[in-house]
């Protein structure tokens, strides 16, 4: 068991006042390639954790296959590295099962997309009260450079040394599309103030809130995001009380768009790709019912479950 884990359990009782500060939810030396943007992310995480106080024993994240998969290794939290396209439904269980505790997925942009797809289309209609981030960085990057179904038309790479023939998959258009769609938003790894005001803002939402994190990777698609970092004006920031606000990028970024979350119809309007990198919550909608509370699984003792369980198997007796 690791000195993490022995922490966790030997944690305060409830009843004695504890506070965290940013090195209790630190772990192992992150082994993320230098300038690739999951530091700037999980920097950005550990920070939410410090400032909402999350109690590392009753927080998760759960992850599949990819360089954002390694992200429970990075934190001092309970964590889940599961298999390729099944965090989502492997968070949803917990969910269910343990309504209290604060779950986060990682997923990158292949493990989200594309096996894991469905689990993500479904997961959305769901709503169970979680953050999904997405950390899109258009390849696969851990199996070094394949095509993934954000990968810009003509980007070549070792499936597609031609380029990729096929215009990308809008993750946040697709989001918007779905039934019960509750939160929606888009961020970028090379802007921490922002990045930072997303994840607070995904966090205090009361249900499913899906994030794609726009992020860079060193070693393969350096090109993707480049231009933005070093040109501002093609970024535009949407703006509005009830989204996010960031006062400290007003002298760096010009370009902004007011825009209620409220409005689906404008949120997928503004999701269609017109040469702007858009940044900020596209939509926002707390009436939807979310899946752990509509679906509670009722607290039973060892006993009582043991009982039921005999009771179904008599059901089959010959």
């Amino acid at each position: 068991m690791s000195d993490a884990c022995c922490s966790l359990l030997s944690a305060a009782p409830e009843s004695e006042e504890r506070e965290w500060t940013l090195s209790d939810y630190e772990s192992a030396l992150a082994r993320w390639c230098p300038g690739c943007g999951d530091h700037a992310i999980l920097t950005a995480v550990q920070r939410l954790l410090e400032a909402e106080q999350l109690p590392p024993e009753q927080t998760m994240f759960v992850s599949g296959i990819g360089c954002a998969s390694r992200f429970p290794h990075y934190l001092s939290t309970y964590g889940f590295h599961g298999i390729h396209g099944r965090a989502l439904p492997i968070a949803t269980g917990m969910k269910l099962r343990r309504p209290d505790l604060n779950v986060f997925v990682v997923m990158g942009d292949g493990d989200c997309c594309s096996i894991g797809a469905a689990h993500w289309i479904h997961a959305i209609r769901y709503n169970p009260d979680m953050v999904a981030l997405m950390l899109d960085n258009g390849v696969y990057g851990l199996t070094k450079n394949q095509t993934s179904p954000t990968s810009p038309k003509g980007m070549p790479s070792n499936t597609q040394p031609r380029g990729a023939f096929l215009p990308p998959m809008n993750p946040i258009s697709t989001t918007l599309g779905v039934t019960n769609a509750s939160f929606v938003a888009q961020t970028g790894d090379w802007l921490p103030a922002h990045l930072y005001a997303t994840l607070q803002a995904a966090f205090r939402h009361h249900g499913f809130s899906f994030v794609r994190i726009l992020q860079r990777c060193p070693q393969y698609t350096t090109a993707i995001y480049d231009v933005a970092v070093r040109d501002p004006n093609l970024v535009e920031l949407m703006v509005h009380p009830d989204g996010v606000v960031v006062p400290e990028l007003d002298r760096i970024i010009k370009n902004k768009v007011p825009h209620d979350p409220a409005d689906l119809d404008e949120a997928r309007r503004l999701a269609e790709p017109d040469g702007k990198i858009r940044l900020g919550v596209f939509y926002r909608n707390e009436t939807h019912p979310v899946y752990e509370e509509t679906r509670a699984v009722p607290a039973r003792s060892a006993s009582e479950k043991l009982a039921l369980l005999g009771a179904e198997l008599d059901r089959y007796a010959v």
